[in-house]
């Protein structure tokens, strides 16, 4: 049976993972060719970590998309790598680890997928390195910080979905 709250939280951060690429540009730091990182725009796939693998991965698609009409394709599929991002954080949260240590294993993967899909698409070795993968890894951390505070907030106010493990 589907879980009618699980899935309508899922569109809402899904919609979220959308709106902040096309809303909040101004919150964006913009180094060309292809790095962008946008204040807030992980939030969304965090917070689905805590839902699921599935709902992390829709939220990802979510993501990529927004950017797909913002950014470009290069920046889009960077995003899609959110996909990948919060499938493992949904996996390594129902295993019991911590948020905190979810945010610290997650950066290099997040850092490192990002990366190379920039190499791949640019060829673009050292700018991806440098630029995207020590960015991709700054971000991450500073919107694990924001989440970290909107999760202790949802589970002080008894959103059972949203439970942190110490």
């Amino acid at each position: 049976m589907i879980n009618v709250r699980k899935l309508t939280i899922t569109a809402v951060l899904t919609c979220l993972a959308i709106i902040i690429p096309l809303y909040f540009g101004v919150l964006s730091v913009q180094i060309p060719p292809v790095f962008s990182a946008t204040l807030a725009s992980h939030v969304p796939m965090f917070l689905a970590m805590f839902l699921g693998p599935f709902s992390a991965a829709f939220v990802g698609i979510g993501s990529a998309l927004g950017f797909l009409m913002t950014k470009g394709a290069v920046i889009a599929a960077r995003a899609a790598m959110h996909i990948f991002v919060g499938i493992a954080g949904a996996v390594l949260l129902r295993k019991g680890v911590s948020f905190t240590k979810v945010v610290a294993i997650t950066s290099p993967v997040h850092a490192i997928l990002e990366a190379i899909v920039v190499i791949l698409l640019t060829g673009q070795i050292e700018f991806a390195l440098l630029t995207v993968g020590v960015g991709t890894l700054i971000h991450h951390f500073i919107d694990g910080g924001f989440t970290a505070i909107f999760v202790k907030s949802l589970s002080k106010a008894g959103r059972k979905e949203f439970v942190v493990n110490k």
